[in-house]
Protein backbone atom coordinates (compact mmCIF):
# COMPACT_ATOMS: atom_id res chain seq x y z
CA UNK A 1 0.00 0.00 0.00
CA UNK A 2 1.31 3.45 -0.94
CA UNK A 3 1.80 5.74 2.06
CA UNK A 4 2.32 9.47 1.49
CA UNK A 5 5.19 11.18 3.33
CA UNK A 6 4.38 13.17 6.47
CA UNK A 7 2.26 16.22 5.79
CA UNK A 8 4.44 19.15 4.79
CA UNK A 9 7.38 17.09 3.54
CA UNK A 10 9.06 18.82 0.57
CA UNK A 11 12.48 19.60 -0.92
CA UNK A 12 13.61 21.67 -3.86
CA UNK A 13 16.83 22.84 -5.48
CA UNK A 14 17.73 26.51 -5.31
CA UNK A 15 17.92 28.23 -8.68
CA UNK A 16 19.98 31.09 -10.06
CA UNK A 17 19.48 33.11 -13.23
CA UNK A 18 22.30 33.73 -15.67
CA UNK A 19 22.52 37.44 -16.58
CA UNK A 20 23.90 36.43 -19.98
CA UNK A 21 21.28 33.87 -21.03
CA UNK A 22 18.36 34.43 -18.67
CA UNK A 23 18.22 30.65 -18.09
CA UNK A 24 17.76 29.33 -14.57
CA UNK A 25 19.90 26.49 -13.24
CA UNK A 26 19.66 24.51 -10.04
CA UNK A 27 22.23 24.64 -7.31
CA UNK A 28 22.45 23.33 -3.76
CA UNK A 29 19.48 21.40 -2.42
CA UNK A 30 16.89 23.43 -0.59
CA UNK A 31 13.21 22.58 0.07
CA UNK A 32 10.58 23.21 -2.86
CA UNK A 33 6.99 22.61 -4.72
CA UNK A 34 4.48 21.77 -7.84
CA UNK A 35 1.23 22.55 -10.26
CA UNK A 36 -1.03 22.79 -13.79
CA UNK A 37 -4.56 24.07 -15.71
CA UNK A 38 -6.69 25.62 -18.70
CA UNK A 39 -8.13 28.54 -20.87
CA UNK A 40 -6.35 30.04 -23.91
CA UNK A 41 -4.68 28.28 -26.81
CA UNK A 42 -0.91 28.57 -26.70
CA UNK A 43 1.13 29.63 -29.72
CA UNK A 44 2.41 26.46 -31.37
CA UNK A 45 5.55 25.63 -33.31
CA UNK A 46 4.84 26.66 -36.89
CA UNK A 47 7.93 25.98 -38.93
CA UNK A 48 10.48 23.24 -39.29
CA UNK A 49 13.21 25.82 -38.79
CA UNK A 50 11.84 26.79 -35.40
CA UNK A 51 11.53 23.15 -34.39
CA UNK A 52 15.07 22.17 -35.33
CA UNK A 53 16.43 25.32 -33.74
CA UNK A 54 15.09 24.48 -30.28
CA UNK A 55 15.60 20.72 -30.12
CA UNK A 56 19.22 20.64 -29.01
CA UNK A 57 18.57 23.20 -26.28
CA UNK A 58 15.47 21.42 -25.06
CA UNK A 59 17.42 18.75 -23.21
CA UNK A 60 20.18 20.97 -21.83
CA UNK A 61 18.32 22.71 -18.98
CA UNK A 62 19.43 21.61 -15.52
CA UNK A 63 16.50 19.84 -13.89
CA UNK A 64 14.93 20.75 -10.57
CA UNK A 65 16.15 17.70 -8.66
CA UNK A 66 14.70 18.43 -5.24
CA UNK A 67 13.68 14.97 -4.08
CA UNK A 68 10.14 14.93 -5.52
CA UNK A 69 8.69 14.63 -9.00
CA UNK A 70 11.28 12.24 -10.44
CA UNK A 71 8.60 10.25 -12.25
CA UNK A 72 5.43 11.55 -13.93
CA UNK A 73 2.58 12.22 -11.52
CA UNK A 74 -0.34 9.83 -11.77
CA UNK A 75 -3.67 10.64 -10.21
CA UNK A 76 -6.89 12.61 -10.61
CA UNK A 77 -7.85 16.21 -11.34
CA UNK A 78 -11.47 17.29 -11.00
CA UNK A 79 -11.63 20.01 -13.69
CA UNK A 80 -12.47 18.12 -16.89
CA UNK A 81 -15.41 16.36 -15.24
CA UNK A 82 -16.76 18.92 -12.80
CA UNK A 83 -15.20 22.35 -13.51
CA UNK A 84 -16.32 24.59 -10.61
CA UNK A 85 -18.97 22.16 -9.33
CA UNK A 86 -16.77 20.64 -6.63
CA UNK A 87 -16.87 20.22 -2.88
CA UNK A 88 -15.16 18.21 -0.17
CA UNK A 89 -17.67 15.35 -0.34
CA UNK A 90 -17.19 14.92 -4.09
CA UNK A 91 -13.39 14.93 -3.84
CA UNK A 92 -13.34 12.36 -1.03
CA UNK A 93 -15.88 10.18 -2.86
CA UNK A 94 -13.68 10.33 -5.97
CA UNK A 95 -10.68 9.21 -3.92
CA UNK A 96 -12.73 6.31 -2.58
CA UNK A 97 -13.65 5.31 -6.13
CA UNK A 98 -9.95 5.43 -7.01
CA UNK A 99 -9.27 2.86 -4.31
CA UNK A 100 -12.33 0.75 -5.06
CA UNK A 101 -11.51 0.52 -8.78
CA UNK A 102 -7.89 -0.44 -8.14
CA UNK A 103 -6.50 2.79 -9.59
CA UNK A 104 -4.43 3.55 -6.49
CA UNK A 105 -2.96 0.06 -6.68
CA UNK A 106 -1.60 0.65 -10.21
CA UNK A 107 -0.06 4.03 -9.36
CA UNK A 108 -2.68 6.79 -9.45
CA UNK A 109 -1.76 8.28 -6.08
CA UNK A 110 -2.65 11.97 -6.39
CA UNK A 111 -6.06 13.60 -5.98
CA UNK A 112 -5.89 17.24 -7.06
CA UNK A 113 -8.24 20.17 -6.77
CA UNK A 114 -8.41 22.62 -9.66
CA UNK A 115 -10.00 26.09 -9.79
CA UNK A 116 -12.96 27.42 -7.74
CA UNK A 117 -12.11 26.09 -4.29
CA UNK A 118 -11.65 29.57 -2.71
CA UNK A 119 -13.74 32.47 -1.53
CA UNK A 120 -13.79 35.41 -3.95
CA UNK A 121 -11.95 37.75 -1.58
CA UNK A 122 -8.89 37.53 0.62
CA UNK A 123 -8.97 38.40 4.33
CA UNK A 124 -7.95 41.83 5.62
CA UNK A 125 -4.43 40.42 6.12
CA UNK A 126 -4.24 39.05 2.59
CA UNK A 127 -4.90 35.39 3.35
CA UNK A 128 -6.60 33.25 0.71
CA UNK A 129 -9.57 31.40 2.23
CA UNK A 130 -11.27 28.21 1.12
CA UNK A 131 -14.98 28.33 0.33
CA UNK A 132 -16.65 28.09 3.72
CA UNK A 133 -19.55 26.00 2.38
CA UNK A 134 -17.92 23.69 -0.13
CA UNK A 135 -14.51 23.30 1.54
CA UNK A 136 -15.04 24.22 5.21
CA UNK A 137 -11.73 22.68 6.29
CA UNK A 138 -8.88 22.06 3.90
CA UNK A 139 -6.99 20.27 6.66
CA UNK A 140 -9.87 17.87 7.06
CA UNK A 141 -9.86 17.24 3.30
CA UNK A 142 -6.13 16.56 3.06
CA UNK A 143 -6.24 14.40 6.21
CA UNK A 144 -8.88 12.22 4.57
CA UNK A 145 -6.96 11.97 1.28
CA UNK A 146 -3.73 11.10 3.06
CA UNK A 147 -5.52 8.50 5.18
CA UNK A 148 -6.80 6.87 1.99
CA UNK A 149 -3.23 6.71 0.64
CA UNK A 150 -3.19 9.72 -1.68
CA UNK A 151 -1.19 12.89 -2.07
CA UNK A 152 -3.31 16.04 -2.15
CA UNK A 153 -3.01 18.72 -4.82
CA UNK A 154 -4.21 22.32 -5.01
CA UNK A 155 -4.45 25.00 -7.69
CA UNK A 156 -3.59 28.67 -7.99
CA UNK A 157 -2.63 31.23 -10.63
CA UNK A 158 0.41 33.39 -11.36
CA UNK A 159 -1.79 36.43 -12.07
CA UNK A 160 -4.21 38.64 -10.16
CA UNK A 161 -7.02 36.07 -10.51
CA UNK A 162 -7.48 32.45 -11.44
CA UNK A 163 -9.08 31.57 -14.76
CA UNK A 164 -12.48 31.35 -13.05
CA UNK A 165 -12.05 34.68 -11.25
CA UNK A 166 -10.89 33.59 -7.79
CA UNK A 167 -7.83 35.14 -6.08
CA UNK A 168 -4.56 34.52 -7.89
CA UNK A 169 -1.22 34.41 -6.13
CA UNK A 170 0.57 37.35 -7.76
CA UNK A 171 2.25 39.38 -4.97
CA UNK A 172 1.06 36.75 -2.47
CA UNK A 173 3.32 33.89 -3.59
CA UNK A 174 5.05 33.12 -0.28
CA UNK A 175 1.94 33.81 1.76
CA UNK A 176 -0.13 31.42 -0.36
CA UNK A 177 2.57 28.77 -0.45
CA UNK A 178 2.72 28.81 3.35
CA UNK A 179 -1.07 28.54 3.48
CA UNK A 180 -1.10 25.56 1.12
CA UNK A 181 1.60 23.90 3.20
CA UNK A 182 -0.29 24.52 6.43
CA UNK A 183 -3.39 22.92 4.88
CA UNK A 184 -1.42 19.75 4.12
CA UNK A 185 -1.14 19.91 0.32
CA UNK A 186 1.70 18.21 -1.56
CA UNK A 187 1.21 19.41 -5.17
CA UNK A 188 0.60 22.82 -6.76
CA UNK A 189 -0.78 23.45 -10.25
CA UNK A 190 -0.10 27.04 -11.32
CA UNK A 191 -2.08 28.75 -14.09
CA UNK A 192 -1.55 31.71 -16.43
CA UNK A 193 -4.66 33.92 -16.32
CA UNK A 194 -5.12 37.61 -15.37
CA UNK A 195 -1.53 38.61 -16.16
CA UNK A 196 -0.49 41.94 -14.56
CA UNK A 197 0.41 44.93 -16.74
CA UNK A 198 3.99 45.03 -18.01
CA UNK A 199 4.82 48.11 -15.92
CA UNK A 200 3.64 46.24 -12.83
CA UNK A 201 5.25 42.86 -13.25
CA UNK A 202 8.32 43.87 -15.30
CA UNK A 203 9.03 40.20 -15.95
CA UNK A 204 8.62 37.80 -18.83
CA UNK A 205 6.98 34.40 -18.56
CA UNK A 206 10.03 32.85 -16.91
CA UNK A 207 10.23 35.46 -14.20
CA UNK A 208 6.49 35.33 -13.54
CA UNK A 209 6.69 31.62 -12.72
CA UNK A 210 10.04 31.95 -10.95
CA UNK A 211 8.26 34.02 -8.27
CA UNK A 212 6.27 31.02 -7.04
CA UNK A 213 9.14 28.60 -7.56
CA UNK A 214 11.26 30.80 -5.27
CA UNK A 215 8.41 31.08 -2.76
CA UNK A 216 8.10 27.32 -2.61
CA UNK A 217 11.82 27.05 -1.96
CA UNK A 218 11.48 29.46 0.95
CA UNK A 219 8.55 27.51 2.33
CA UNK A 220 10.54 24.31 2.03
CA UNK A 221 13.39 25.87 3.98
CA UNK A 222 11.02 27.08 6.68
CA UNK A 223 8.83 23.97 6.97
CA UNK A 224 10.59 21.02 5.34
CA UNK A 225 7.69 20.59 2.91
CA UNK A 226 8.50 20.16 -0.81
CA UNK A 227 5.72 20.44 -3.36
CA UNK A 228 5.56 18.96 -6.79
CA UNK A 229 5.22 22.09 -8.96
CA UNK A 230 3.26 21.95 -12.22
CA UNK A 231 3.23 24.89 -14.63
CA UNK A 232 0.08 25.54 -16.65
CA UNK A 233 1.02 28.32 -19.06
CA UNK A 234 -0.19 26.64 -22.25
CA UNK A 235 3.18 26.28 -23.97
CA UNK A 236 3.93 29.99 -24.14
CA UNK A 237 7.50 31.31 -24.35
CA UNK A 238 9.02 27.94 -25.34
CA UNK A 239 8.52 26.57 -21.85
CA UNK A 240 10.17 23.28 -22.83
CA UNK A 241 13.49 25.18 -22.87
CA UNK A 242 13.30 26.42 -19.28
CA UNK A 243 10.47 24.67 -17.45
CA UNK A 244 12.71 22.00 -15.92
CA UNK A 245 14.77 24.60 -14.09
CA UNK A 246 11.90 25.61 -11.83
CA UNK A 247 9.16 22.96 -12.03
CA UNK A 248 8.45 19.27 -12.51
CA UNK A 249 6.09 19.57 -15.49
CA UNK A 250 4.86 22.20 -17.91
CA UNK A 251 1.90 22.36 -20.25
CA UNK A 252 2.97 22.50 -23.90
CA UNK A 253 -0.29 23.51 -25.59
CA UNK A 254 -3.79 24.88 -25.10
CA UNK A 255 -6.50 23.06 -23.21
CA UNK A 256 -7.39 19.54 -24.22
CA UNK A 257 -10.88 18.66 -25.45
CA UNK A 258 -12.80 15.34 -25.38
CA UNK A 259 -12.54 14.72 -29.12
CA UNK A 260 -10.04 13.21 -31.55
CA UNK A 261 -8.97 16.45 -33.27
CA UNK A 262 -7.73 17.81 -29.94
CA UNK A 263 -5.76 14.64 -29.23
CA UNK A 264 -4.16 14.68 -32.70
CA UNK A 265 -3.22 18.35 -32.37
CA UNK A 266 -1.53 17.85 -29.00
CA UNK A 267 0.37 14.80 -30.29
CA UNK A 268 1.58 16.97 -33.16
CA UNK A 269 2.85 19.65 -30.78
CA UNK A 270 4.60 17.09 -28.59
CA UNK A 271 6.35 15.40 -31.52
CA UNK A 272 8.82 18.27 -31.97
CA UNK A 273 9.94 18.75 -28.36
CA UNK A 274 10.29 15.25 -26.90
CA UNK A 275 13.91 15.87 -25.87
CA UNK A 276 12.74 18.25 -23.13
CA UNK A 277 11.39 15.36 -21.03
CA UNK A 278 13.46 13.43 -18.52
CA UNK A 279 13.48 12.58 -14.83
CA UNK A 280 12.28 15.46 -12.60
CA UNK A 281 10.92 17.54 -15.50
CA UNK A 282 8.60 16.74 -18.41
CA UNK A 283 6.25 17.99 -21.07
CA UNK A 284 2.63 17.97 -19.84
CA UNK A 285 0.08 17.18 -22.57
CA UNK A 286 -2.83 18.14 -20.24
CA UNK A 287 -5.23 16.03 -18.22
CA UNK A 288 -6.68 12.83 -19.63
CA UNK A 289 -10.11 12.95 -21.29
CA UNK A 290 -10.69 9.18 -21.18
CA UNK A 291 -14.28 8.62 -20.11
CA UNK A 292 -15.41 11.98 -21.55
CA UNK A 293 -16.82 12.88 -24.95
CA UNK A 294 -17.43 10.34 -27.70
CA UNK A 295 -14.03 8.72 -28.15
CA UNK A 296 -14.02 5.32 -29.77
CA UNK A 297 -12.28 2.63 -27.78
CA UNK A 298 -9.32 2.84 -30.16
CA UNK A 299 -9.09 6.62 -29.94
CA UNK A 300 -9.05 6.38 -26.15
CA UNK A 301 -6.28 3.78 -26.34
CA UNK A 302 -4.23 6.07 -28.59
CA UNK A 303 -4.79 9.00 -26.23
CA UNK A 304 -3.65 7.02 -23.19
CA UNK A 305 -0.76 5.29 -24.95
CA UNK A 306 0.72 8.53 -26.26
CA UNK A 307 0.43 10.39 -22.96
CA UNK A 308 2.00 7.46 -21.10
CA UNK A 309 4.86 6.73 -23.49
CA UNK A 310 5.96 10.34 -23.87
CA UNK A 311 6.21 10.30 -20.03
CA UNK A 312 3.56 12.98 -19.49
CA UNK A 313 1.65 13.21 -16.19
CA UNK A 314 -1.37 10.88 -16.17
CA UNK A 315 -4.22 12.71 -14.44
CA UNK A 316 -7.65 11.14 -14.85
CA UNK A 317 -10.33 13.77 -15.48
CA UNK A 318 -13.69 12.04 -15.68
CA UNK A 319 -16.61 11.27 -13.39
CA UNK A 320 -15.53 7.93 -11.97
CA UNK A 321 -19.08 7.13 -10.86
CA UNK A 322 -20.07 6.68 -14.50
CA UNK A 323 -16.81 5.34 -15.96
CA UNK A 324 -17.34 2.26 -18.13
CA UNK A 325 -15.38 -0.93 -17.54
CA UNK A 326 -13.94 -0.56 -21.05
CA UNK A 327 -12.47 2.86 -20.30
CA UNK A 328 -11.32 1.74 -16.85
CA UNK A 329 -9.41 -1.12 -18.46
CA UNK A 330 -7.50 1.41 -20.58
CA UNK A 331 -6.50 3.44 -17.53
CA UNK A 332 -5.33 0.27 -15.74
CA UNK A 333 -3.07 -1.16 -18.48
CA UNK A 334 -0.09 -1.91 -16.29
CA UNK A 335 2.22 -2.71 -19.21
CA UNK A 336 1.70 0.79 -20.60
CA UNK A 337 1.93 2.36 -17.13
CA UNK A 338 5.25 0.57 -16.56
CA UNK A 339 6.78 2.51 -19.47
CA UNK A 340 5.48 5.81 -18.06
CA UNK A 341 6.96 5.00 -14.65
CA UNK A 342 10.21 3.42 -15.95
CA UNK A 343 12.88 3.52 -13.21
CA UNK A 344 15.77 3.29 -15.69
CA UNK A 345 14.81 5.64 -18.56
CA UNK A 346 13.11 8.96 -17.90
CA UNK A 347 13.07 10.08 -21.52
CA UNK A 348 10.13 10.29 -23.89
CA UNK A 349 9.66 8.18 -26.98
CA UNK A 350 10.24 10.22 -30.16
CA UNK A 351 9.17 9.98 -33.81
CA UNK A 352 11.53 8.13 -36.15
CA UNK A 353 9.25 8.63 -39.17
CA UNK A 354 6.29 10.93 -39.68
CA UNK A 355 4.54 8.55 -42.09
CA UNK A 356 1.84 10.23 -44.15
CA UNK A 357 3.77 13.48 -44.16
CA UNK A 358 7.44 14.15 -44.83
CA UNK A 359 9.52 14.06 -41.65
CA UNK A 360 9.33 17.23 -39.51
CA UNK A 361 6.01 18.27 -41.04
CA UNK A 362 3.79 20.31 -38.72
CA UNK A 363 0.28 18.92 -39.20
CA UNK A 364 -2.28 19.03 -36.41
CA UNK A 365 -4.60 16.63 -38.23
CA UNK A 366 -2.04 14.00 -39.24
CA UNK A 367 0.77 14.03 -36.64
CA UNK A 368 3.84 11.79 -36.59
CA UNK A 369 2.92 8.11 -36.77
CA UNK A 370 6.09 6.06 -36.04
CA UNK A 371 7.72 6.49 -32.60
CA UNK A 372 10.29 4.65 -30.50
CA UNK A 373 12.39 4.89 -27.37
CA UNK A 374 14.43 2.86 -24.89
CA UNK A 375 12.94 1.29 -21.78
CA UNK A 376 14.07 -0.87 -18.89
CA UNK A 377 12.93 -4.02 -20.71
CA UNK A 378 13.51 -3.27 -24.38
CA UNK A 379 12.73 -0.87 -27.21
CA UNK A 380 9.25 0.66 -27.15
CA UNK A 381 7.51 1.17 -30.51
CA UNK A 382 4.32 3.20 -30.94
CA UNK A 383 2.47 3.26 -34.27
CA UNK A 384 -0.48 5.68 -34.65
CA UNK A 385 -2.95 5.32 -37.49
CA UNK A 386 -4.11 8.90 -38.07
CA UNK A 387 -6.37 7.87 -40.96
CA UNK A 388 -10.14 7.38 -40.82
CA UNK A 389 -9.80 3.78 -42.07
CA UNK A 390 -7.78 0.72 -40.96
CA UNK A 391 -4.16 0.61 -42.09
CA UNK A 392 -1.22 -1.81 -42.15
CA UNK A 393 1.80 -0.07 -40.66
CA UNK A 394 5.24 -1.26 -41.80
CA UNK A 395 8.66 -0.21 -40.57
CA UNK A 396 12.25 -1.40 -40.82
CA UNK A 397 13.55 -2.20 -37.36
CA UNK A 398 16.69 -0.10 -37.70
CA UNK A 399 14.64 3.00 -38.46
CA UNK A 400 14.51 3.19 -34.66
CA UNK A 401 17.90 4.33 -33.29
CA UNK A 402 17.44 1.95 -30.35
CA UNK A 403 17.52 -1.22 -32.48
CA UNK A 404 20.77 -3.07 -33.17
CA UNK A 405 21.57 -4.08 -36.76
CA UNK A 406 22.00 -7.78 -37.38
CA UNK A 407 19.76 -8.80 -34.48
CA UNK A 408 16.25 -10.23 -34.31
CA UNK A 409 13.65 -9.09 -31.81
CA UNK A 410 10.86 -10.75 -29.85
CA UNK A 411 7.65 -8.74 -30.19
CA UNK A 412 5.38 -8.09 -27.22
CA UNK A 413 2.01 -6.39 -27.82
CA UNK A 414 1.31 -4.09 -24.85
CA UNK A 415 -2.45 -3.99 -25.50
CA UNK A 416 -3.27 -7.62 -26.31
CA UNK A 417 -0.67 -8.68 -23.71
CA UNK A 418 0.60 -11.38 -26.07
CA UNK A 419 4.00 -12.42 -27.43
CA UNK A 420 3.75 -12.13 -31.20
CA UNK A 421 6.76 -14.00 -32.54
CA UNK A 422 10.10 -12.66 -33.71
CA UNK A 423 10.77 -9.73 -36.05
CA UNK A 424 13.72 -9.90 -38.43
CA UNK A 425 14.68 -6.69 -40.24
CA UNK A 426 11.12 -5.33 -40.33
CA UNK A 427 7.66 -5.57 -38.81
CA UNK A 428 4.11 -4.89 -39.98
CA UNK A 429 1.25 -4.10 -37.62
CA UNK A 430 -1.72 -5.40 -39.57
CA UNK A 431 -5.06 -3.63 -39.59
CA UNK A 432 -4.43 -0.87 -37.06
CA UNK A 433 -7.86 0.65 -36.38
CA UNK A 434 -8.82 4.18 -37.50
CA UNK A 435 -7.21 6.62 -35.06
CA UNK A 436 -5.89 3.51 -33.33
CA UNK A 437 -2.49 2.53 -31.99
CA UNK A 438 -0.07 -0.38 -31.83
CA UNK A 439 2.18 -0.36 -28.77
CA UNK A 440 5.00 -2.88 -28.93
CA UNK A 441 7.96 -3.88 -26.80
CA UNK A 442 10.85 -5.30 -28.83
CA UNK A 443 13.33 -7.41 -26.89
CA UNK A 444 16.66 -8.57 -28.31
CA UNK A 445 16.43 -12.27 -29.25
CA UNK A 446 19.93 -12.83 -30.58
CA UNK A 447 21.58 -12.69 -33.99
CA UNK A 448 19.36 -12.67 -37.05
CA UNK A 449 19.54 -15.81 -39.28
CA UNK A 450 22.66 -16.07 -41.41
CA UNK A 451 22.69 -15.32 -45.13
CA UNK A 452 20.03 -12.61 -45.28
CA UNK A 453 20.51 -10.32 -48.28
CA UNK A 454 21.28 -7.54 -48.68
CA UNK A 455 23.90 -7.69 -45.92
CA UNK A 456 22.92 -4.24 -44.55
CA UNK A 457 19.50 -2.95 -43.56
CA UNK A 458 17.96 0.49 -43.54
CA UNK A 459 19.98 3.64 -44.11
CA UNK A 460 23.23 1.68 -43.85
CA UNK A 461 22.46 0.06 -47.21
CA UNK A 462 23.54 3.22 -49.04
CA UNK A 463 27.08 2.68 -47.69
CA UNK A 464 27.05 -1.12 -47.31
CA UNK A 465 30.61 -2.32 -48.00
CA UNK A 466 32.54 -5.58 -47.57
CA UNK A 467 35.97 -5.64 -45.91
CA UNK A 468 37.57 -6.12 -49.35
CA UNK A 469 35.89 -2.97 -50.67
CA UNK A 470 33.01 -4.57 -52.54
CA UNK A 471 30.00 -2.29 -52.34
CA UNK A 472 26.52 -3.64 -51.76
CA UNK A 473 25.03 -0.16 -51.81
CA UNK A 474 21.39 -0.24 -52.90
CA UNK A 475 21.69 -3.91 -53.91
Amino acid sequence: MFVPPPKGFLRRAATTRSPQTGIFSSGAEVPGVRRDHLLEMAPSLKTVGTVIGVLSAASSVIALTNGVGKLPVMGYNAWNAFACNVNETLIVQTAQYMKEYGLLDVGYNHVNLDDCWAMKNRTSTGEVVSDTTRFPSMNNLTDQLHALGFYAGIYSDSGWFTCAGYPGSFMHEEQDALTFQSWGFDFLKYDNCAIPFDDVIREGMVGKYQRMSDALAIVAEKTGTTFVFSLCQWGWSQVWLWGASLSHSWRIDGDIGPYWTSIASIINSASFITQATNYYGRNDLDMLEIGNGNFTYDEAKTHFTTWALVKAPLLIGTNLASLTSEMLSILKNTEIIAINQDPVYGTSISPFRWGINADWTYNATFPAQYWSGPSENGTVIMLINTLDEPADMFFNLTESPWIRAGRQYAVRDLWTHTNNGTAVRNFTAVGVAPHGVAALLLQDAGNEPAGIMPPCAGEALSQCTAENGTSYANS
